[in-house]
């Protein structure tokens, strides 16, 4: 059982140990699996984790050094008698396994057998899991890194942040996915697939499209660098490291974010853009900016995120 779970994940009503299941295996699949590898994470029955992505390198690697119990070399393989299907790859490859999930490998998981996923949309996944009549949670631990792949995994990813759990089947699949998060370390969260990507567009994904927008603006592209980028390039220090942060992440998983929850999305960089159009006014103002407006907006800005992090 997993510690502080209302319901057993690690073992079955029978005491048999739970087979997870997780189709992806990078920075959150990798980190996924050292997490629920910690003995500290059950008291029970170990599960037993088999784990398979479109290289095979990770699983390889993580079943050379005991942090997985199969590699797959097959998605099938690794579904096959599963109690709980964890989808850990990018928006539209979770999309594509919802559909094999309902078609060629359905009878292959367990009786009862959960569906969840770890990708960064919620809305898309939730609509295409309901149509094809999976016992599906959506899911989401909000953690990462700017590196991805299983080399950058880590155990402790997930220790004391939230995971956002969407219920969609019944109670007791939300209770398993639920304790596949603390098992984690991670502090389950329940929220609507709609109020999640409303919530992350502001503070995930319109994040990533500002860093870009940022190198477009200052830097340009490898092709064609905009003037006066080279002595910029030169004086760049900590600010525009981390200004840009978001820049270099996944370019597969940021696809699939961006083209999964445009909409909302769309709404949150409108109201930058409006901020943004307040400040170049502020700047263009007849006689220069005024510093006692200027000096405003700054302390207003650094009290709201003093006061959300207290």
């Amino acid at each position: 059982m997993v510690h502080g779970a209302a319901t057993p994940v690690g073992a079955d009503c029978d005491n048999r140990a739970v087979r997870i299941a997780l189709l992806g295996f990078g920075l959150i699949g990798g980190s996924l699996a050292m997490a629920i590898r910690r003995p500290a994470a059950w008291d029970g029955p170990r599960p037993v984790v088999a784990a398979w992505s479109p290289s095979g390198h990770g699983p390889a690697v993580a079943l050379r050094d005991g942090v997985v119990d199969e590699a797959s070399d097959r998605p099938m393989s690794a579904v096959q008698g599963a109690d709980l299907v964890v989808l850990a790859g990018p928006v539209p490859a979770c999309l594509a396994m919802l559909d094999d999930l309902a078609g060629p490998w359905r009878d292959a998981m367990a009786p009862g057998a959960v569906v969840t996923d770890v990708a960064s949309t919620k809305g898309a996944l939730v609509l295409r899991a309901t149509a094809l009549g999976i016992p599906y949670v959506g899911g989401h631990p909000m953690a990462g890194r700017e590196s991805s792949g299983y080399a950058a995994a880590t155990a402790d990813l997930f220790v004391d942040r939230p995971w956002v759990v969407v219920p969609g089947a019944d109670d007791r699949a939300v209770a398993r996915v639920e304790g596949l998060a603390r098992a984690a370390g991670a502090r389950p969260l329940r929220m609507s697939a709609a109020a999640h990507d409303r919530a992350v567009a502001g503070i995930s994904h319109v994040p990533l499209l500002v860093a870009t927008a940022l190198v477009e603006a200052v830097a340009g592209s490898p092709d064609g660098t905009q003037d006066g980028w080279p002595d910029a390039h030169a004086l760049a220090a900590t600010g525009w490291r981390d200004m840009t942060r978001l820049a270099r992440g996944d370019i597969e998983m940021g696809t699939g974010i961006v083209t999964t929850n445009a909409a909302a999305i769309a709404a949150r960089m409108r109201e930058v853009i409006a901020a943004l159009e307040h400040w170049a006014d502020e700047l263009e103002r007849a006689g220069g900016p005024d510093p006692g407006a200027v000096r405003r907006r700054l302390a207003q800005a650094k009290a709201m995120l003093e006061a959300s992090e207290a």
